[in-house]
């Protein structure tokens, strides 16, 4: 038995049941479009996460749950109170303890549990947390598959169980875990490489280790133990003042290349043997064309943002490129109902069939460390022909006063130019040789904007100026 969540579950009980009221005025900032995020405690405590337990258990109407967070400082006492309220519920909680958010994916499936809960908030400020929610198998809870109706159930209360509440358990799913991560690649073929790691003092660093073992490979390790007042800044690599530690080090160790995580690495981003940042987009479409060698004809997802070179290498591998909705409970949904061998987005999520259509930021290392010691080509060889072909912009947010507005008067500026508009995921507009993407983030309030052009960087770098511009204009004033 977990002592820990017995003493909070203890504790709860003698609480007086929380506002209601309250908590009815925060759900709606808390409750996002694929998972929970919220500043703690404005948005997000543990009377929220008690809540979130409750409903849950009446919507999803489970035996067995299995639970995990992340390192922040909040998570431990809004894990415990989530297990709370579901063993409150009648709920049997398997605490898998510190975790990276694809291993709650994985013991959900793994253990035949009838959901699972992980508290994180990804790569979101360290005031943050929150909580990404699946069901049986693995199968992920949206605002289009219920994410909505928990939090309507939390808003309206919730009542104690009358029955027997449920019981805590611990679970180890660790071994089990590695053995299937390793099996993804053959470890007799793979090459002696020099690798600098960064797990931004995130959760990554005790499956690096517990992986290193059984890999050739040299690790120059940065930023590796977990820390959750995260001394070198919020894990989040697509920030560019994030890598520079990692580059600095692929030089100095004149590394093969590089791969940092965010804070519960269920994304990987990759350098070159430069220490150059490598764009999640071109890895889509290398990961692609190699999963489509050994299942031809084959489909692959892809989200709207980045899309030319992955619907060109898929096209050019035999697949079959299908595009969905930006976000990670989005795609996997789609995954299922097309029974995709691959799934990517250029932000760094990496969906596999064979990991029961879930994300994961292990797996997409392994996969190209083999790519890398089958070909004898370095990782920037592999990708540069993909960098030609479709130079991207990188993803540039803007804050605006009423996005909204901004993306119906851009639409109708650039309308008439267009070829192709489509609205899968805020707008897309193609051209004859450059499209972009302008979207609201799922996750924060920020307009995201993704240019992309044909063999041709100086269009490419003149269309984002230009669209830049008119959001700056258009939005009356901007924030990075």
């Amino acid at each position: 038995m977990n002592n820990r969540l017995l003493n909070a579950i203890a504790a709860r009980g003698n609480k007086s049941e929380p506002d209601k009221d309250r908590i009815h005025e925060r759900l709606g900032a808390a409750f996002k479009a694929y998972d929970i995020r919220g500043r703690v405690p404005e948005e997000l405590d543990a009377d929220l996460a008690y809540a979130i337990g409750m409903a849950y258990a009446e919507h999803i109407s489970p035996k067995n749950v299995v639970i995990g967070h992340d390192v922040r400082l909040s998570s431990r006492g809004l894990s415990a109170a989530v297990a709370a309220g579901l063993v409150d519920a009648g709920v049997d909680v398997h605490d898998i303890g510190l975790c990276g958010t694809e291993e709650i994916y994985f013991a959900t499936f793994s253990q035949a549990m009838d959901g699972g809960i992980m508290v994180t908030a990804s790569h979101n400020p360290a005031s943050h947390n929150g909580m990404k929610l699946v069901r049986e198998d693995a199968k992920p809870i949206s605002g289009d598959t219920g994410l909505k109706m928990i939090q309507t159930l939390a808003e309206a209360g919730y009542k104690r169980a009358r029955g027997n509440i449920g019981g805590v358990h611990n679970l180890c799913i660790r071994q089990d875990y590695i053995k299937h991560l390793l099996s993804y690649v053959d470890t007799r073929t793979l090459n002696p490489l020099r690798i600098v790691t960064n797990a931004g003092n995130g959760c990554a660093g005790p499956i690096l280790d517990a992986l290193a073992a059984h890999l050739p490979f040299d690790f120059i390790k940065l930023q590796h133990e977990a820390d959750g007042t995260f001394p070198h800044g919020v894990p989040n690599p697509l920030l560019p003042d994030n890598r520079k530690t990692t580059t600095d080090a692929i030089r100095v160790h004149e590394a093969h290349m590089g791969i940092a995580w965010d804070g519960d690495f269920d994304r990987c981003f990759f350098f070159d043997e430069r220490g150059q940042f490598i764009e999640g987009y071109y890895i889509v479409g290398l990961l692609a064309s190699t999963q489509l060698a050994s299942h031809p004809g084959g489909k692959i997802i892809h989200d709207p943002r980045l899309t030319w070179n992955t619907i060109n290498m898929v096209a050019e591998a035999g697949g079959i490129p299908i595009q969905s909705k930006t976000g990670h409970a989005f795609i996997k949904e789609r995954m299922r109902a097309e029974n995709a061998i691959y799934g990517g987005e250029m932000s760094a999520h990496h969906y596999f069939r064979d990991f029961r259509y879930c994300d994961s930021g292990m797996i997409p290392w392994l996969l190209v460390t083999e790519i890398i010691s089958r070909t004898g080509k370095n990782l920037s060889e592999l990708i540069s022909s993909q960098q030609e072909a479709f130079p991207v912009s990188g993803e540039i947010n803007r804050m605006v006063h009423d996005p909204d507005h901004v993306i119906t008067e851009i639409e109708r500026r650039y309308k008439p130019l267009s070829i192709l508009t489509d609205y899968t995921d805020g707008l897309s507009m193609e051209f004859p040789n450059w499209r972009f993407n302008l979207r609201k983030s799922n996750t924060e309030p920020v307009l995201r904007l993704n240019v992309e052009a044909r063999q041709d960087m100086t269009l490419m770098r003149s269309m984002t100026d230009e669209l830049l511009a008119s959001i700056d204009k258009i939005g009356r004033g901007f924030m990075e």
